[in-house]
């Protein structure tokens, strides 16, 4: 202290702290001169002694005065240096650097002021120092005070040209401290850092592509920033990093693949479009490289193809094909499981578009990686199920083709096939909604008869009786009305003469007895009309109720579409087709004469012309209507069976006896219920609750309705 007391004139240490700028000015250009004769003299323990005197009395000062002519003295002191000022910045620096968080805004104004200045004359030098200025620069971008703005801004352009000039610059050493601020919020810091990004991007010799996953993420931050300027900014360097992304022989894309995936999920647009167009690059460029992100990648663009702008949806679209063109193999780090995942996780989401890639998703994994997939149909089956009841008939047909291509195996048809019969059971929505379109797409791609032959299996054993009932309804009413159906149809017209389609009437008769009109209108289209009466004739009172009736109005309708033409000119030859003439009279004869289906049938039978009869058979006839003909016509079926119990290996005999036992299981079960129904009623609220868990439990969890139901839609017979 003395040393420096005895170079340092009173008058000087005492201008120092006036509060008038221009005594510390000139005092401190006094500093300025004794500092640069004793440097000049090669006294640097006095320089030293003079710069400590400086920092100790005046920048540690509680006195602001003081503070202010400390940070003015030791800028002078620099100048005073020139040349060999680099050997005292350790001394010089800290004290500048420490006052920039001075309570006073002069003082932080003056503490830019000096550094500015000390920057000046060491030039490259001060780059040893660059951290903690930059540090420094960053709290003071955000500064409250205008004018300390100003000069921290005058002080960012100046250490800017000093770092784009050296050769000393450290990037690995920087990127952690750019990093650690990059989500600040404020938006003058935002720019600051933005700013250096760019600059430091510009010079050729620093690679910041190489550290860009250090803070892409606070830049795609910065793009949905209050500030136009900002997102402006932001926008403009990602802009940039992507061209040389582009033009650029190595990039990890891995480290910022996840990045992206994240920032494409932001709630803002802005963000979402930059996010996948960046992906759709990477898409692009990468190919290979990110063939371990592709399940992430996916998880992204999957959502996006459904965005309300426009521009994400097309972006993304062209994405996700690019990501399909690529046939990456499951050897190379290709997740199929993990691709599965996303495709069933976004089955469920509420967009229709997102849906249908989902599933296009997985057909492309069957079809290229079909026994990859097969190890997951556990964790994919049940989903695929649920989204049979998607309110889109799109999605519903594309799951129906992912099933399909799953069912080729004959184990996974027959799952198939059982799974889609336990979720017909227990949702009749299902079936009512959407079991025609099910049912026809899947005849359509695993072949018809194949599908109905494994539904009649099935519906044979089925223990709920009132669903089997539905659901061999539903599926007549298919075959009945479908096109995709026509050669099931007339395989089963050849019945008594093919033996292909007599195997096809022996596999469905058995489920169709479940419903007698199912049963009458598989007759019909077999064309065994002797069976087709003696079934009829067997009905007894308890079978014909409002349901039966029902039915058999929607069959008499069907009798009048072009399906069952060849029925109808058959009635053109009564000789031959008796017994066809009898089933139509036993159907007219259950049916309300008030009843339109009476009207048509009625009508349908007087349109058969006279002259259809032998004449002596006419001249036999009683008068009156010609109905009391039919008992009497000669039995000349020659495509019929023929007189007897069987006739081309079919034993009607039999199939009578199994349609009538099971008929007789519904009865028994209708009875059961309605004696179940009305134990219940009769009971008192206490002895119900105590009833209850006696009550014996259905092993299906399809309740049966407590009164006939109609099915609506398409598929009421």
């Amino acid at each position: 202290m003395a040393e420096a007391l005895s170079v340092m004139p009173a008058a000087v240490l005492r201008n120092l702290a006036d509060k008038l700028y221009e005594k510390r000015k000139n005092a401190a250009l006094e500093v300025e001169g004794i500092v640069k004769q004793l440097a000049s003299a090669g006294d640097h323990d006095k320089v030293n002694a003079v710069i400590d005197l400086l920092t100790t009395e005046y920048t540690n000062s509680p006195q602001a005065n003081h503070r202010k002519g400390g940070l003015i003295s030791l800028a002078a002191a620099t100048v005073g240096l020139t040349n060999e000022a680099a050997q005292h910045l350790d001394r010089i620096v800290p004290p500048v650097l420490n006052s920039f968080s001075d309570q006073d805004s002069r003082v932080r104004y003056y503490a830019c002021e000096a550094l500015y200045n000390i920057a000046k004359v060491v030039r490259g030098d001060f780059i040893v120092y660059f951290n903690l200025i930059f540090d420094a620069l960053c709290k003071l971008s955000a500064d409250s005070d205008g004018n300390v703005q100003s000069a921290a801004h005058l002080l960012d352009r100046l250490v800017k040209d000093i770092v784009t000039e050296s050769d000393q610059f450290s990037i690995e050493e920087f990127i952690p401290l750019l990093r650690e601020r990059m989500n600040v919020l404020n938006p003058y810091v935002r720019q600051f850092l933005v700013g250096w990004i760019t600059v430091l991007d510009s010079v050729p010799d620093i690679d910041m592509l190489g550290f860009l996953p250090d803070f892409l993420d606070g830049l795609f931050n910065m793009l949905s920033d209050s500030s136009h300027e900002i997102r402006q900014q932001a926008d403009s360097a990602l802009s940039e990093f992507l061209h040389e992304i582009k033009n650029s022989p190595s990039v990890d894309y891995g480290k910022m693949a996840a990045i992206l995936v994240q920032r494409a999920g932001s709630p803002d647009e802005f963000t979402r479009l930059t996010a996948i167009t960046w992906i759709n690059e990477f898409v692009k460029l990468g190919g290979d490289q990110l063939v371990r992100y592709y399940a992430d990648i996916l998880g992204a663009i999957l959502p996006c193809i459904s965005d309300k702008e426009d521009k994400i949806r097309v972006v993304a679209r062209e994405t996700n094909e690019e990501l399909q063109a690529i046939n990456a193999d499951p050897a190379e780090a290709f997740d199929v499981g993990a691709i599965l995942s996303i495709a069933r996780r976004q089955l469920s989401s509420e967009w229709e578009a997102t849906r249908i890639e989902a599933l296009h998703w997985i057909s492309i994994l069957l079809n290229r990686h079909r026994v990859e997939v097969l190890t997951y149909l556990n964790d994919i089956f049940d989903t695929l199920l649920k989204a049979l009841s998607d309110p889109s008939d799109e999605v519903v047909l594309l799951v129906l083709d992912v099933h399909a291509c799953i069912a080729r195996d004959p184990l996974h048809f027959r799952h198939l096939v059982v799974f889609l019969v336990h979720n017909f059971r227990l949702n009749n929505s299902l079936l009512e909604k959407r079991g025609a379109l099910i049912i026809r797409r899947l005849c359509v791609l695993l072949n018809a008869e194949r599908v109905y032959r494994e539904l009649s299996t099935i519906l044979e054993g089925e223990s709920d009786l009132d669903f089997a009932s539905i659901m061999v309804q539903a599926l007549n009413l298919i075959l009945l009305t479908s096109s995709e159906l026509s050669e099931i149809r007339d395989l089963l017209k050849q019945s008594l003469v093919n033996p292909a389609g007599k195997d096809l009437y022996v596999s469905l008769y058995a489920s169709w007895c479940h419903s007698p009109m199912a049963i009458i209108s598989l007759c019909f289209l077999a064309q065994t009309y002797r069976h087709a009466s003696a079934v009829i004739q067997s009905l007894v009172e308890e079978d014909i109720n409002v349901k039966f009736l029902v039915q058999l109005d929607k069959l008499i309708r069907l009798l009048e579409t072009p399906i069952f033409a060849y029925l109808r000119l058959q009635l053109l030859d009564p000789g031959r087709y008796l017994w066809l003439f009898k089933a139509l009279y036993g159907l007219l004869m259950l049916l309300p004469q008030q009843s339109a289906a009476f009207k048509i049938l009625k009508t349908r039978l007087k349109a058969v012309p006279s002259y259809s009869f032998n004449r002596a058979q006419l001249n036999r006839m009683p008068s009156g209507d010609y109905y009391q003909f039919v008992p009497q016509m000669p039995d000349d079926n020659h495509t019929e069976e023929d007189g007897g119990s069987s006739y081309n290996g079919l034993n009607f005999a039999t199939r009578l006896q199994q349609f009538q036992q099971m008929q007789q299981q519904h009865r028994v079960h209708t009875k059961s219920r309605r004696a179940s129904r009305s134990l219940s009623t009769s009971l008192p609220k206490e002895a119900q609750k105590e009833e209850e868990p006696h009550r014996p439990q259905s092993t299906d969890l399809n309740v049966p309705p407590s009164r006939p139901r109609r099915n609506s839609g398409q598929l009421q017979l």
